[in-house]
């Protein structure tokens, strides 16, 4: 199997679910092409059952770098440190519950190599809850640079889960913020602001799982005058004009602070356009 030079960055923590972990780390390593490095960052302390799945896969698995931390410190404090821990500057991102397909690290890959101009590279993504087969629905972001700059103004402009990128563009543009959330989605504003160039491929690499919870994490008031203080930040960048940072501040603010039941049923409404 061909070896490529990339590092694959992924965190777990506590209330993770091994079976997820298990099925996530099965589909890094059987893909068509192997990644030279693969850090798991143990973001403080774990269950048995989680410390028994990580431990199948570094007795099996020479690649696999193991990080542990004494404590509990929030995703984007931990990728900035597992940034600089990463040997290669190609860098493919993996969260603990989802599943890639087993050509995404080939494909993203290849695109990058092909196309030096570009900093970042991702892909669609199918939704599924139970079993992965049965696909809920195809979450789309748009395929060139230009009109990702343009949906950047509205939403996260590409699926975390699945980018491919280069390590020096994202450290040129300050990481993942941890006062800002989410830390991703600012991120990515931050490195098209630098100039960055992106693209996502038109299919889906990834299957991302999509529970009850998924929807309630994004909501409540905390995570509404998160997403205010970014758009405040956006207009401050100049990467929004004043009008569409008081349309967006409306829509999201009241959207975010919705009841449960309605958000779930507005969050099916938008990942169908």
């Amino acid at each position: 199997m061909e070896r490529i030079d990339i590092s694959v960055l992924m965190a777990v923590y506590k209330k993770d679910n091994p079976t997820f972990l298990r099925e996530s780390l099965e589909s890094i390593f059987s893909q068509t092409v192997e990644a030279a490095e693969v850090v798991l960052l143990e973001d403080g302390p774990l269950t048995d059952a989680l410390y028994d799945v990580i431990k199948s896969f570094t007795m099996r698995y020479a690649s696999l770098k193991v990080v542990p931390y004494p404590e509990n410190r929030g995703l984007g404090k931990t990728l900035n440190d597992g940034l600089q821990l990463c040997k290669y500057d190609i860098i493919a991102r993996m969260d603990a519950d989802d599943i890639c397909k087993p050509n995404r690290f080939e494909v993203e890959y290849n695109w990058l190599k092909t196309h030096k101009d570009y900093d970042l590279v991702g892909s669609w993504v199918d939704e599924f809850s139970d079993d992965k087969m049965v696909v809920k629905t195809k979450r789309k972001v748009p395929e060139q640079n230009e009109e990702i700059k343009r949906y950047a103004q509205y939403r996260c402009p590409v699926n975390h889960p699945t980018v491919m990128y280069r390590k020096a563009a994202v450290l040129a543009a300050g990481g993942y913020l941890t006062e800002y959330f989410p830390e991703d989605y600012f991120l990515w504003l931050r490195m098209l602001k630098n100039g960055s160039k992106f693209y996502n491929i038109q299919d889906s690499l990834l299957w991302f799982r999509y529970s009850e919870d998924t929807v309630g994490k994004r909501g409540g008031w905390k995570y509404a005058c998160d997403e205010v203080r970014i758009l405040e930040k956006m207009l401050k960048m100049g990467f929004i004009p004043f009008h569409v940072f008081c349309q967006s501040v409306v829509i999201r603010f009241t959207t975010r602070v919705m009841p449960l039941p309605i958000r779930k049923r507005l969050y099916k409404l938008i990942r169908k356009t």
